[in-house]
């Protein structure tokens, strides 16, 4: 049970508009077509504002229908309606295209375009976002998990073509198609972890402890603030995080919750260092400048890992997407003021369930 909206916009001369015969005349060309298309059209108001105007029409199935004409010469039409699960939609695809057609050709428009229908009140979100916010829609048939922790919404819906996604506030994390994502951040077959002492900050869902933890590390330390994330994943994301999650300690690993800052704290203080530290924590911000409670916590973890890595060691951690390049460019800014100076290399990788190239970083001491 969910609101449909169909969205269609048409280009005519700017002429159109301003003229007040023509617009009459058009207003009048567009009622036409629609009475074609839905049976029972009433016109509910009209009005102008400041140099457009809107016309109101109710139709079948209780939609409401408005027009708006702006002053630059764009139509826009938009049609809501409420659809039951099982019920007919209002007009068929075809239908809708034809709609599209004919208003185009009334009004020998110069261009048209019909949206597909924006569907809202789903009880699972099947709009999410790339990095720089455009939108995206997931062919999302079930809600698997929800719960609300602590600290973010935790969601686990099924995809079509992901399988199982992990969403956290609204953010696509991880899926079952995404082995990608975690082979670039820990450069699979570029670096050699056997035998060496790791520590992972975040990493909640478990993809990547699991995929270390067949490199043969001497130890893995895993550093999650968020228990909520760790059972959801280890129930319905085990192609991705194996038996990992079930338990909190294993042989060559310790899963521990808590605040990570709180955790590199108390290493610094006993002088603990390992040869690799790993970053999957929140994405870099989206911002005009570098402040803000976001980016000093990564400024914190950042400089707090500088002190815990081995002269040898590297920092990995994931950036954010290549279209967000000015943010990329603000964090590697960012890593030439550490407390400690060093050098960084860079990778990237399409990811499924992002929709996009994600850049992802490997942080050394000079």
């Amino acid at each position: 049970m969910v609101a449909h909206t169909i969205l269609l916009d048409f280009t005519v001369s700017s002429n159109v508009i301003a003229d007040v015969d023509k617009r009459s005349n058009l207003k009048s060309t567009i009622a036409n077509v629609l009475n074609d298309y839905f049976t029972g059209l009433k016109p509910l108001t009209e009005a102008t504002v400041d140099e457009s105007f809107i016309v109101l029409y109710t139709g079948p199935k209780s939609s409401l229908i408005t027009v708006r004409g702006y002053p630059e010469g764009l139509i826009t039409i938009n049609v809501e309606y409420y659809k039951e699960d099982e019920e007919e939609a209002l007009l068929s695809f075809e239908q809708w295209r034809y709609l599209e057609a004919d208003i185009a050709l009334a009004l020998n428009s110069q261009r048209s375009k019909r949206l597909p229908p924006v569907r809202r009140g789903t009880i699972y979100d099947l709009y999410l976002t790339l990095s720089d916010e455009r939108l995206l829609e997931y062919d999302i048939d079930k809600l698997v998990f929800e719960a609300r922790s602590p600290y973010q919404k935790v969601q686990i819906v099924h995809s079509k073509s992901l399988g199982n996604l992990l969403v956290l506030d609204e953010l696509q994390n991880m899926s079952e198609a995404d082995l990608i994502y975690t082979e670039t951040l820990m450069q699979r077959g570029k670096e050699n972890y056997a035998g060496k002492e790791i520590v992972i900050l975040g990493g909640g869902d478990g993809g990547l402890l699991w995929e270390l933890l067949k490199e043969k590390p001497k130890f893995v330390i895993m550093l999650e603030i968020d228990d909520i994330v760790i059972k959801a994943c280890s129930q319905h994301m085990r192609s991705i995080c194996g038996d990992c999650l079930d338990k909190r300690k294993g042989d060559n690993y310790k899963i521990i919750i808590g605040d990570c800052v709180e955790a590199l704290a108390h290493m610094i203080e006993e002088g603990r260092q390992f040869d690799y530290v790993f970053g999957d924590l929140t994405d870099i911000p989206i911002s005009m400048t570098p402040h803000g409670d976001a980016w000093d916590f990564i400024r914190l973890i950042l400089n707090s890992t500088m002190k815990v890595l081995k002269p040898s060691g590297k920092y990995m951690t994931h950036g954010n997407g290549a279209s967000c390049p000015e943010a990329l460019t603000m964090f590697e800014n960012e890593l030439s003021q550490l407390s400690v100076p060093v050098t960084f290399t860079k990778d990237r990788a399409f990811i499924p369930s992002f929709f996009e190239d994600w850049i992802f970083y490997q942080v050394s001491r000079k």
